[in-house]
């Protein structure tokens, strides 16, 4: 008795864990298989929300924007073009300066000697011309005169004489005087050129402003010895200001000479008309850049050099076309398409176009839509030809599904 009794005792412990283990496997596979509301069942991914834009004829611009810095009409290295030892140094830096003003004396004393040597020379040489030309034409007289005699009294022998002494004196003067004369004359002209070099390189030892300006730099004393060539002194013309900017190929091309421009220079907080006066014909070799240049119209000395401006510039690039912008466009294995919205269905078709010019933020379609048609520029990465999509606005409403 107790054995049968173990025994169901055993097998309804059994029963009950299989029961239990029917019902752990009929739950889970309610949840796993769908069974209910709280199943697994693979979600419906929501559609793809865009934005649109109408495409319309309208003319087509291209924004330039311009930045660069103030450059002064000039800045003028100076240096001593030889080398010698200060005397005088008459600016300071900072030091406003006229055009002629004086700026640095170098020593002349042994070039003023040599200037009084060469003076002297060349009124020796002078002189000997003068004395040569004295002794030829008293030589040529007595020569002409002994012949005159000889021939009136028919002495042949002295006559033939007198003649080939003349001949030899005549043969001399092949121009306005006789080459001995002239000898003695280009020796005069030789060293009076000499003494004109020495009084230009004295000149050039007196460093002058070549133009109005500022002192800009001064490296230079009293007594210092000077190399020629050396930087000294820099002379700043800010009388009028430039703003130079680079420029991409694009925008080379559209620019031109003459275009008004209002120009903000971020440092003084203020705008300044101006006019773009040049664009480079070619692109810079080592700045692989265009330069556009833009004078200023302002006052005299308002504006410092090398301060940074911006401006910019709309230039038309075609009336009356077609354009959207580039987040429309779509590029894949050389196939340029947009995505049209159809409205009636709330699909979008894929069309192949052809684009032409294109600026900062849009690109000229010139086939594969027209006027009135409305692109999609957002989420081109989830679109797909016929595919349903839900307007930006319309889901914000809790239209479009």
């Amino acid at each position: 008795m107790r054995h049968n009794l173990s025994n169901y005792k055993n097998n309804k412990k059994i029963m009950i864990a299989g029961l239990v283990c029917l019902i752990l496997v009929a739950v889970l596979g309610y949840f796993v298989f769908g069974g209910g509301k709280g199943g697994h069942k693979k979600a419906e991914q929501p559609l793809p929300k865009v934005s649109l834009y109408q495409v319309k004829r309208a003319d087509m611009a291209r924004h330039i924007v311009l930045s660069g810095q103030t450059v002064s009409d000039a800045t003028i290295v100076l240096a001593p073009k030889y080398a010698g030892r200060v005397t005088a140094v008459n600016v300071q830096l900072g030091d406003q300066v006229a055009e002629g003003d004086v700026l640095v004396i170098q020593d002349t004393g042994d070039l003023d000697i040599a200037i009084k040597q060469g003076e002297a020379a060349t009124k020796a040489a002078s002189a000997d011309a003068e004395t040569e030309e004295a002794s030829y034409n008293a030589n040529l007289a007595k020569t002409a005169a002994a012949y005159e005699i000889q021939k009136s009294h028919y002495e042949r022998q002295q006559y033939l004489y007198s003649i080939g002494a003349i001949d030899a004196l005549m043969d001399q003067n092949n121009g306005d005087s006789p080459a001995s004369v002239r000898s003695k004359q280009f020796a005069a002209m030789k060293n009076a050129y000499s003494v004109d070099a020495l009084r230009k390189q004295r000149n050039d030892m007196i460093i002058r402003a070549p133009r109005g300006g500022v002192i800009g730099y001064r490296d230079v004393e009293v007594g210092s010895f000077l190399s020629a060539g050396s930087k000294i002194l820099t002379l700043i013309d800010n009388s009028h200001l430039y703003v130079d900017c680079s420029l991409s190929e694009n925008d080379a091309a559209l620019l031109s000479t003459g275009l008004p421009v209002s120009v903000t220079i971020d440092a003084l907080g203020a705008t300044y008309s101006g006019k773009i006066v040049y664009v480079s014909p070619g692109m810079g070799a080592g700045t692989k850049s265009y330069v556009a240049r833009i004078s200023l119209d302002i006052a005299k000395g308002d504006i410092k050099a090398g301060l940074f401006a911006r401006t910019s510039v709309d230039i038309l690039q075609r009336k009356d076309t077609l354009f959207a912008p580039k987040d429309a466009v779509l590029t894949k294995n050389g196939i340029t398409t947009v995505f049209v919205y159809n409205h009636e269905d709330g699909t979008v078709e894929e069309r192949e176009v052809k684009i032409g010019l294109i600026n900062d933020e849009e690109v000229e379609l010139l086939s594969g839509v027209k006027e009135g048609d409305e692109v999609v520029i957002t989420n081109l990465d989830r679109m797909k030809n016929g595919g349903k999509v839900v307007l930006e606005s319309a889901e914000d409403t809790g239209e479009g599904n």
